[in-house]
């Protein structure tokens, strides 16, 4: 059965998980990625991953895999990120919906409860706050943001995995 680009990314990123714990040196890391980028079936990346612990190889059931915000940010063969401007759009606009949908719900509670159609008070929410936001985001998009705010976040959990990982060694 075919793999699917989703395939190759899960396996590149345990690969790089384990690179990152010293399971793999960089020669090696090099090679299991190169073939896993080559592969074109689920056969051509069995094995891959056998030799190391806490991974889990891709099966043909896995092929609907949908990323989900809280997955790792893993950088692509180029070093880029490649899901980095919607996870960083998302990241950015997420509190300016959510209020402008909590003001809305509260004017239209009020006009129900009072049954007249009051003044639209909530684009005094919207509008400024929406105008700013889309201007930093256009600046954003233009000085490269989203990969800058991939890396850091990339960053900051592998640092919380090494806390998490010099917790686990002190408690043993």
């Amino acid at each position: 059965m075919r793999a699917g680009d989703a395939d190759r990314q899960h396996v590149a990123e345990q690969l790089r998980a384990a690179l990152e714990l010293g399971r793999l040196d960089l020669s090696e890391y090099d090679e299991r990625l190169r073939t896993t980028y080559a592969a074109k079936t689920f056969g051509d990346l069995d094995g891959i991953l056998d030799d190391l612990p806490d991974t889990v190889a891709p099966t043909a059931s896995s092929q609907l895999m949908v990323p989900r915000r809280n997955d790792p940010l893993v950088p692509g063969p180029d070093g880029r990120y490649p899901n980095a401007t919607a996870r960083w759009l998302s990241h950015t606009w997420d509190g300016y919906f959510a209020t402008v949908a909590i003001v809305v719900a509260i004017w239209a509670v009020i006009c129900l409860m009072t049954a007249e159609w009051l003044y639209f008070w909530p684009a005094w929410v919207a509008g400024p706050w929406g105008a700013v936001l889309l201007v930093s985001t256009i600046g954003g998009l233009v000085g490269g943001e989203p990969q800058k705010w991939a890396a850091e976040q990339a960053r900051e959990r592998a640092r919380e995995q090494q806390r998490e990982r010099a917790k686990d060694d002190d408690e043993e």
